[in-house]
């Protein structure tokens, strides 16, 4: 994921879901050590519910 992306996407994320910074560093944290995408950690986390999880990729579809 580009880094305007990946900037734009917690944006994305603390403005249109809510989602707590704690949880989006969490999150970024383990992306960088996994080479799975942000928005299925956040759900294998559970800190994204599967309906949020669809939002994300429906704004990712975006760019």
């Amino acid at each position: 994921m580009e880094q305007t992306t990946r900037l734009d996407l917690v944006t994305f994320l603390k403005e249109e879901l809510a989602l707590p910074a704690p949880a989006i560093d969490l999150a970024l944290r383990q992306s960088q050590q996994n080479t799975t995408v942000l928005p299925m950690i956040l759900w294998q986390y559970g800190l994204v519910t599967l309906t949020q999880l669809d939002q994300i990729f429906d704004w990712l579809e975006k760019f």
